[in-house]
């Protein structure tokens, strides 16, 4: 749908004038417009819009005005407003049955990369609470001889990765299993290459103090982590030993100050080594990283 550059200009001064009624910050309303355009944010942060005698949109001003009031009015992600988010390199669908995919999350991949071997990385690989998809389609990438598992315990998240993994052409790559962390899986007990996790790992009454657009409408199941946020890493800690190869690698995101526990646990149960917490790029403690002891 093609729209004046001057009516836009005004509308997105009109949506600021909303987020910072509402305490929302300005980026929300660009990453809104490029998400049905083909705009770019410097162009968005001059306002050289309005000197455009038609922009393409996918959808009209008034329903885009629909779209910002829901943001506003009840807290919604304006992800799950457009149904997509970008992730990576990747555009990515997006439901109130997933959580949205965070940037400090694309490091699992890189991480999995550095730490792994030429002969890990044409192993079996298993990402484990999948949700979207987003880390079962990013090994699939950056692994193209790996064989990658993907397990949820919701089938409308196991849903949502499935699309995306066919829109994304590596449908072929990866293999979905409904159920609970490695209990779908028993066929690949000892022969693992990586195990890969974003669990839930906040704490069951600081999810009731999450943001509005969090709490009120992220999935809880992928948020809480129970009494004290390491309920889903501590099975993940016991269990995968039996699922690994030797020399395999465990590594799971965590929540920031829960690095020293999680060496402890990993350290504590005996079958790891090369215990290691890796910093996100705001210097937090967010990925503990192990290996199989051979």
């Amino acid at each position: 749908m093609l729209v004046n550059g001057r009516e836009l200009w005004a509308w997105r001064r009109w949506a600021i004038s909303l987020a910072k009624l509402h305490q929302i910050e300005v980026r929300e309303i660009d990453w809104l417009l490029q998400s049905i355009s083909d705009l770019d944010r410097l162009t968005l942060r001059l306002e050289s819009i309005g000197n455009e005698e038609s922009i393409e949109l996918e959808m009209s001003l008034d329903r885009l005005s629909i779209l910002w009031l829901d943001r506003v009015e009840h807290n919604r992600p304006v992800q799950y407003l457009v149904g997509k988010t970008f992730w990576r390199e990747f555009e990515l669908i997006v439901s109130p049955a997933v959580l949205i995919p965070r940037p400090e999350t694309e490091m699992t991949i890189d991480i999995a990369l550095t730490k792994s071997n030429h002969t890990q990385q044409q192993g079996i690989w298993v990402d484990l609470g999948t949700g979207s998809g987003a880390i079962a389609i990013g090994l699939a990438a950056t692994m193209p001889t790996a064989t990658i598992y993907a397990v949820d315990c919701s089938a409308a998240a196991l849903e949502i990765a499935q699309i995306n993994a066919t829109r994304l052409a590596v449908s072929d790559r990866i293999q979905f299993h409904h159920g609970s962390w490695w209990s779908p899986l028993p066929q690949i007990q000892g022969k693992v290459a990586g195990m890969l996790s974003n669990p839930p790992y906040i704490p069951s009454e600081e999810v009731l103090r999450l943001h509005p657009e969090v709490c009120q409408h992220e999935p809880h199941l992928a948020l809480d982590g129970g009494s004290d946020g390491l309920a889903a890493l501590r099975i993940l800690v016991d269990t995968a030993p039996h699922y690994l190869q030797a020399g395999g690698i465990w590594l799971v995101e965590m929540m920031a100050g829960q690095g020293a526990i999680v060496a402890e646990l990993l350290a504590q149960q005996g079958s790891y080594t090369d215990i290691e917490i890796i910093d996100d790029l705001a210097g937090l403690d967010r990925f503990a990283f192990a290996r199989l002891r051979g």
